[in-house]
């Protein structure tokens, strides 16, 4: 309990406002250990007020200086990788090795990523007779970012880098259940001397300083990573004020196994899919559609993959599962596995709350769980669980298949597994995702547009389609005379 987050406001370490703190807990072990400020929306004010007043300054910069200050923000993370890593670590319960070779470095490519992009950002120019057109891509001012608590420096870089890229200025709100590392960058941003007001941290509750952060006048865009019912609301704050959101939320996503499958790394991506970080990330696989003619061997063998993962502490090296996030979380993905039962699902491994020996008895820890027997339309197969729980379903031909993938209010990512060229490109065009990936998974390019259909988010990430969303065009037209 000695350590005590910060706000950063105009390059400030600052405590809330009102005074108030909240408890951050180690998921491990189920015990607080740390405390975060409660804020408010005086606090997003100030913040807002002091990104206001550094905009005309940060905007001004030549594109290459921008690019050189983000630049030394990734440059002092990378430093402290192992830093970051084990307080991620602790901080959602991931195994370490995940987030050292994972979570850490993928925040310090979003960084440098972002800082390139910052010096190549183009528009267009139209000729005609007599007369030239071009576009300004000028930045918002003012845009509010708000990450979620899965994967917090990961999901919380990769927001506000494009946003300062474009020359805006920022205030970033990370989730109050994960508010560690992004609190640690907050401190490396003022150790480096970073342009105070340009990137600011307001820690505490979404319903009050994300609220207050989406309603603020003078921020002009907001980013959100979360759930679906969350960015409904932040959807309808925004419309009465005409504001840009970008919304990516929920998933349920379909991984399609056809009997053609190239064996190599099928089973070993397939289950990384469904259970890396305990399921707890939005392009997780938790429908697993498999041809039936392969289907009882997929099965097996799957069962007995998951049943030899070892549910434990992150710390450990051998540890390939660790607890969900908290306690809210271990008692909502609990439920849904009892609703599975309910509903008639066989539950063939997992489904237990696992208790591990030594200093994690106490945490929530739950055993990797595979469910068959269920149809496209329960609730187990169409709302999300976000946990370490996965469904089989067996089909007969690519009409089933496709049918029971899209059979979801969401529409994320989805992966086929198959060695018909025609048939992937067939169904990649037809599935309702906005990401798809064929005999692979969580192969991302950054260049590349990011997000979801149906209610899985409105609105791209990534490459050009981040710095476009964080500008403003505007056409200019010359008569030649």
């Amino acid at each position: 309990m000695e350590m005590r987050l910060t706000h950063l406001i105009n390059g400030e370490a600052r405590s809330a406002d009102a005074g108030a703190w909240l408890e951050v807990f180690e998921p491990a072990t189920g015990q607080p250990y740390a405390h975060c400020p409660e804020g408010s929306a005086s606090d997003v004010a100030d913040a807002v007020e002091a990104a206001r007043v550094a905009f005309p300054g940060w905007s001004a910069l030549p594109a290459a200086d921008r690019a050189a200050w983000i630049g030394r923000l990734a440059d002092a993370l990378e430093a402290r990788v192992d830093d970051f890593a084990a307080a991620e670590s602790r901080d959602v319960g991931k195994p370490l090795s995940l987030a050292r070779n994972l979570d850490i470095p993928r925040a310090v490519a979003n960084l440098r990523f972002f800082a390139a992009a910052a010096t190549q950002f183009a528009s267009e120019s139209h000729g005609a007779p007599g007369v030239v057109s071009y576009t300004l891509r000028q930045p918002l001012g003012v845009v509010g970012v708000i990450s979620p608590w899965n994967l917090p420096l990961y999901l919380f870089t990769w927001k506000f880098a494009p946003a300062l890229a474009a020359g805006n200025c920022v205030v970033g709100k990370p989730s109050e259940v994960t508010p560690v590392t992004a609190w640690m960058l907050g401190e490396l941003a003022r150790e480096i001397g970073f342009p105070a007001g340009v990137f600011n941290i307001v820690l505490g509750r979404g319903h009050v300083v994300g609220q207050a952060l989406v309603d603020h006048p003078r921020v002009k865009a907001i980013s959100f990573t979360g759930s679906t019912a969350v960015g409904v609301r932040i959807a309808e704050s925004c419309a009465r004020s005409l504001k840009k959101t970008s919304l990516e939320l929920g998933g349920k996503n379909a991984t399609l196994v056809f009997a053609d499958a190239p064996r190599a790394r099928l089973l070993d991506t397939v289950l990384r899919s469904a259970f890396l970080n305990s399921g707890q990330i939005c392009l997780c696989g938790s429908r697993l559609l498999v041809e039936r003619a392969y289907y009882e061997e997929f099965r097996d063998a799957l069962v007995a993959r998951a049943q030899a993962m070892v549910v434990g502490d992150p710390a450990d090296a051998a540890t390939h599962l660790g607890p969900v996030v908290s306690k809210a979380h271990f008692d909502k993905v609990m439920a849904c596995i009892e609703l599975a039962r309910q509903e008639g699902g066989r539950v063939l491994c997992g489904g237990v709350a696992v208790q591990p020996e030594g200093r994690c008895r106490d945490g929530w820890f739950i055993a990797p769980t595979v469910i068959e027997g269920l149809g496209p339309s329960c609730r187990t197969n169409t709302e999300e669980i976000f946990g370490p729980v996965v469904t089989l379903q067996a089909f007969d031909t690519d009409e089933e298949a496709l049918a029971l993938a899209n059979a979801t209010p969401y529409g994320l990512s989805a992966s086929v597994w198959t060695s018909d060229l025609s048939r992937a490109h067939r169904l990649a065009e037809n599935l309702d995702a906005g990401v798809v990936w064929v005999n692979t998974w969580m192969n991302r390019d950054l260049r590349t547009p990011f997000g979801g259909v149906k209610q899985s988010g409105l609105g791209r990430e990534g490459g050009w389609e981040a710095l476009r969303f964080f500008t403003d065009a505007k056409s200019v037209t010359i008569d030649l005379g």
